[in-house]
C-alpha cells in the first residue's frame, strides 16, 4: 500500500522568535526518522496546496479569518495571536492555509481511491482553534476542514474525527457542537491545558479525560470502553485522525506515560473500524509532539500502520 505523504517547505518558514516547543525542527525529525526506516518506498509525496477561502469558512467566522490575515507582521516582525504564545510571522498565514490545504487535498485524494490512506506532515497545528479563535500555536483547524469538506464536497453524513493528542481538542468539539454528522473523540490529560472538555454532555462528542500518569494500558482499556462501541455503532463514512503525539512519556509538556507500540495500537484501531466501514479511508494531521527523538520514532510507527506494515514491524525511525 502506497501512503500519502502531503507536506510544503513553507511549513518550516513558520516560527516563533525564540525557543519555542512548535517549531520548524518538529516536521524535520520526522522526515529524519521517515529517511531511516523502510517506509520510503511506501511513501508519496505530494505538495500541499493552500486553502481556499471557501473551505476555511465552513469552520471559521469571516470576522476571525480577517483577525488573522490583519495580525501578520511585516518582514522580520512578529505578533501574538491571543495572549499566550501563538505567535506569527511573516510566513505563518500562508503555513497555515497550507496546513488546511492539506487536509481537503487528502480527503479529496481518499475519497476517489478506496482503500487509500493520507497522512499530513504539517504545521501549524490546529485542533485548539476554534470556530472564532485561535489559541494553543494554532491559527486554522486543519482537521476540521477536512472535516466540513468532507460533508460539503462528498455528500457524507458520518465523519469520525479521533484526536489523540494529550492536550484535548476544544476548537474542534466548538466547531462541531452542533453537527451530529461529526463523530469527535478526543483523549486527553485532566486537568491540563486548555483546562476544557470534562462537562461535555453529547451523542456524538466523547470525550476522554485521564489523569497524568496514564499508560498506554489505561488508555486502551478506556479507548475500548468510551469510544470502540460509539464508532461502530456510527459506522463511519471516513476516518480523520489529530495524531498528536505529546502523550509519549518522553515529552515535556504533559505528563501521560505513552509509548511507540501505543501509537500503534491506536491507529490500528482507526485502520481497522475504516475497513470495517468506510472502505479503509484515513486521513491523518499532525498535532502535538515536542520531544523531537520522540516525535519521529512516534510518527514513524504511525506511519507504517497507515501503509500496510503489520503492528510489530520493526520499521527503525
Amino acid at each position: 500500500m502506497t501512503l500519502d505523504y502531503i507536506s510544503h517547505e513553507t511549513c518550516l518558514l513558520h516560527r516563533a522568535p525564540s525557543a519555542h516547543p512548535e517549531c520548524p525542527e518538529r516536521l524535520q525529525a520526522i522526515e529524519q526518522a521517515l529517511a531511516n526506516s523502510p517506509l520510503e518506498s511506501r511513501v508519496k509525496r505530494i505538495q500541499a496546496q493552500p486553502v481556499e477561502r471557501e473551505a476555511l469558512l465552513r469552520v471559521h467566522d469571516a470576522a476571525y479569518l480577517d483577525q488573522v490575515a490583519a495580525a501578520i507582521p511585516a518582514p522580520g516582525g512578529w505578533s501574538i495571536l491571543d495572549t499566550g504564545d501563538t505567535y506569527l510571522c511573516e510566513h505563518s498565514l500562508e503555513a497555515a492555509r497550507l496546513a488546511a490545504g492539506s487536509m481537503v487535498m487528502a480527503v479529496d485524494r481518499v475519497m476517489k481511491a478506496p482503500g487509500r490512506r493520507a497522512f499530513c506532515a504539517v504545521r501549524p497545528p490546529g485542533h485548539h482553534a476554534g470556530r472564532a479563535f485561535g489559541m494553543g500555536f494554532c491559527l486554522f483547524n486543519n482537521v476540521a476542514v477536512g472535516a466540513a469538506h468532507a460533508l460539503a464536497a462528498h455528500g457524507l453524513s458520518r465523519v469520525a474525527i479521533v484526536d489523540f493528542d494529550v492536550h484535548h481538542g476544544n476548537g474542534t468539539e466548538d466547531i462541531f457542537r452542533d453537527e451530529p454528522r461529526v463523530l469527535f473523540c478526543s483523549s486527553f490529560q485532566h486537568p491540563h491545558y486548555p483546562g476544557s472538555g470534562t462537562d461535555t454532555r453529547s451523542d456524538h462528542i466523547l470525550n476522554l479525560p485521564l489523569h497524568a500518569g496514564t499508560d498506554g494500558q489505561a488508555l486502551r482499556a478506556a479507548v475500548e470502553a468510551h469510544w470502540l462501541p460509539a464508532l461502530e455503532a456510527f459506522r463511519p463514512q471516513l476516518l480523520l485522525i489529530s495524531a498528536g503525539f505529546d502523550g509519549h512519556a518522553d515529552d515535556p509538556l504533559a505528563n501521560f506515560r505513552l509509548r511507540e507500540v501505543d501509537y500503534v495500537w491506536l491507529t490500528q484501531m482507526v485502520v481497522d473500524l475504516a475497513d470495517q466501514y468506510a472502505e479503509g479511508r484515513v486521513v491523518s494531521t499532525l498535532e502535538g509532539g515536542y520531544d523531537l527523538p520522540a516525535l519521529g520514532r512516534s510518527a514513524v510507527a504511525h506511519l507504517a500502520v497507515l501503509a500496510g506494515y503489520e503492528p510489530g514491524a520493526d520499521v527503525g525511525g
